[in-house]
């Protein structure tokens, strides 16, 4: 099954690849080269999986993107402070090549400007220009997860051309900002522009920094936690040059583009984006690069600003029906064929909002379990809340799932307008939609039923009091005389046969055909399910060991025809064959501890 975010990146990269608009870079003559229709978009999770579209393997230079992951390694080999010395942290307002210095200081105000990233260049661990270009190398490796090589020709046409980035680095010489030679600090940042990535190399380096400074998937600290946030902050503030009080109002992702169409995303806990288009708008930013990440942060609700979990904390848990089947009863070769299947019914317990990533979190989990899964159950009763965009991967999600033969259906839900509003949007022309059940117990019989369609012959079907648990090991004669007391009684569908409280009723009730609910009421004035009974059960069993007093309601599923027992008869026939009193006690006994371990079971699951 295709997973439903790789499918609505597709759609994201067609709808926005129709887009022509902007120029290549031009001021670099070897970034004329690029074809202006490449187009890739690159999502990754913080558990390091990659959903990728379009051109994400074609490599292209870094450019100014490195500026943000430079200045990472800056802060963490020279500290917080000596680099807060040397240059700023606030938005100049300017264009990404201007000469914007503070004039008492004469620190750059920002390290995403030239004059702010030449700087930081020459910040980096190193006694020597050598031993730090060999240190910038190593740190976008870190962030990439693997060595990144240098296009030579964009090398040579950046240095031959780069006159303004050279008076630029003189003047930083000039405020004591850069010791040593300023031109082989220069050189260096030529250099860490002129690096080849990828569009997925991107993400991997966005969701790095998403991760807290942790490679997702070689496991390695690029950044040390402490120093990511402030990498993020003069991104969201800076990071997309003179465009970046609107990229944050209406994107709200830390974010840094770069003149070779590269922008990096970032989403902190949740998702690394990654996007190369070289179509280049007004103030250096990629046109389609903007676009989608406008899309993207819309549609997922990735703004910065808007509430979040981690995506994990979206699934609490996951269990089967071998542990918690439905409370049905059925006779013993339709419960040993539920039993044997009972794993492949799995119940996922989902927790907190579900926003995208969360909802990505959890159709993975149910991709991974797939293999051995026929139908799964979605607990909603903890959500507070599910967007519209979750709702629509949930979907697509339970079509894939629906096309593999394994229903999707949710379960405690109910009078949560919001969530149901969004499940119904979700659902597409002349799809039913979501099926929804009230609590898990009728969920699970819905997915042992789907089961049961598979046993053909073996499906239960009338039976007579001799099915009977109560009565396994009992002699024919006996049997038959237990037969010859009892009456028989039908029952329309609805009507209710017993009721919660109901004393002196000294009968027990053994089904023929049908099916009974054993109903409990709760406070709120609903009712809950405690068993569903088939032919070949019994209940009103406690009459036997003295209860007096009807301790739930019995109502009728279907028509249902049952033999009832006045338990007089049975003490009458009792006195005289002591040994059916015997059996009695000990089938009663049995059913009893079955039905004690399965709640056990239950609870064990639960907790």
């Amino acid at each position: 099954m295709k997973a439903p975010i790789q499918g609505y990146l597709e759609q994201l990269h067609e709808q926005v690849g129709q887009i022509d608009e902007g120029e290549l870079a031009s001021y670099i003559p070897e970034l004329t080269k690029a074809d202006p229709k490449a187009f890739g978009i690159c999502l990754v999770t913080m558990d390091g999986v990659a959903y990728a579209v379009g051109d994400t393997q074609q490599t292209f230079t870094i450019q100014s993107i490195s500026k943000a992951f430079v200045y990472a390694a800056a802060l963490a080999d020279r500290g917080q402070e000596l680099v807060a010395s040397k240059v700023g942290v606030e938005p100049s307002g300017d264009a990404f090549n201007s000469i914007s210095l503070d004039p008492q200081s004469g620190a750059p105000f920002n390290p995403m400007i030239n004059a702010g990233a030449i700087a930081t260049s020459g910040l980096v661990a190193g006694s020597t220009p050598q031993a730090q270009w060999q240190r910038i190398q190593e740190a976008l490796a870190d962030f990439a997860g693997h060595p990144l090589a240098l296009d030579e020709a964009v090398y040579r046409s950046e240095s031959d051309t780069g006159h303004r980035n050279r008076a630029i680095a003189w003047m930083l010489k000039n405020f004591g900002i850069i010791d040593g030679d300023p031109m082989a600090v220069l050189d260096n940042y030529f250099r860490q522009c002129s690096l080849l990535v990828s569009c997925r190399d991107l993400a991997f380096m966005a969701a790095t920094l998403a991760n807290g400074g942790v490679h997702p998937q070689t496991g390695k600290a690029a950044l040390p936690a402490d120093e990511v946030e402030r990498v993020l902050s003069v991104m969201a503030t800076c990071g997309m040059y003179d465009y970046a009080g609107s990229w944050l109002y209406e994107v709200g992702m830390p974010a840094k583009s770069g003149v070779g169409g590269g922008i990096v995303a970032v989403v902190p806990g949740r998702f690394g984006v990654g996007i190369f288009s070289p179509r280049l708008d007004a103030k250096g930013n990629s046109v389609r690069g903007i676009e989608a990440c406008k899309r993207l942060s819309r549609q997922f609700g990735l703004h910065a600003f808007a509430r979040r979990d981690h995506p994990s904390m979206a699934l609490e848990r996951i269990f089967s029906a071998a542990q918690v089947p439905s409370r049905r009863q059925p006779p013993l070769e339709v419960r040993s064929f539920l039993d044997e299947r009972a794993g492949s019914i799995k119940y996922l317990i989902l927790h907190g909002f579900i926003a995208v990533d969360g909802v990505e979190y959890v159709i993975r989990k149910m991709q991974k379990l797939a293999p051995t899964t026929h139908s799964f159950i979605l607990d909603m009763h903890q959500v507070d809340g599910l967007s519209e965009s979750a709702a629509r991967l949930l979907n697509q999600a339970r079509l894939g799932l629906a096309a593999e033969g394994i229903a999707l259906v949710c379960s405690r839900v109910h009078k949560r307008q919001a969530i149901l509003a969004h499940l119904g949007k979700a659902a597409r022309s002349g799809d039913r939609g979501f099926l929804l059940f009230e609590d898990n117990d009728l969920a699970v019989e819905w997915c042992e039923n789907r089961l049961l369609a598979e046993m053909g012959d073996l499906a239960p079907g009338p039976r007579g009091m001799g099915d009977s648990l109560m009565f396994r090991g009992l002699p024919a004669e006996l049997l038959q005389r237990i037969e010859q007391v009892s009456q028989r009684r039908s029952y329309t569908s609805g009507e209710q046969i017993l009721r919660i409280g109901q004393e002196g009723d000294g009968r027990v009730f053994f089904i023929e055909s049908g099916h009974v609910s054993i109903l409990v009421p709760l406070q709120n004035g609903n009712h809950q399910r405690i068993a569903s009974l088939c032919p070949g059960m019994e209940f009103g069993e406690m009459a036997l060991l003295g209860q007096t007093t009807r301790s739930a309601s019995v109502f009728a599923d279907t028509d249902v025809s049952c033999r009832i027992l006045e338990v007089t008869d049975l003490e009458r026939l009792a006195e005289e064959a002591p040994k059916l009193e015997i059996i009695l006690l000990k089938n009663l006994a049995r059913g009893i501890a079955a039905r004690l371990r399965g709640a056990n079971q239950c609870i064990q699951a639960l907790a």
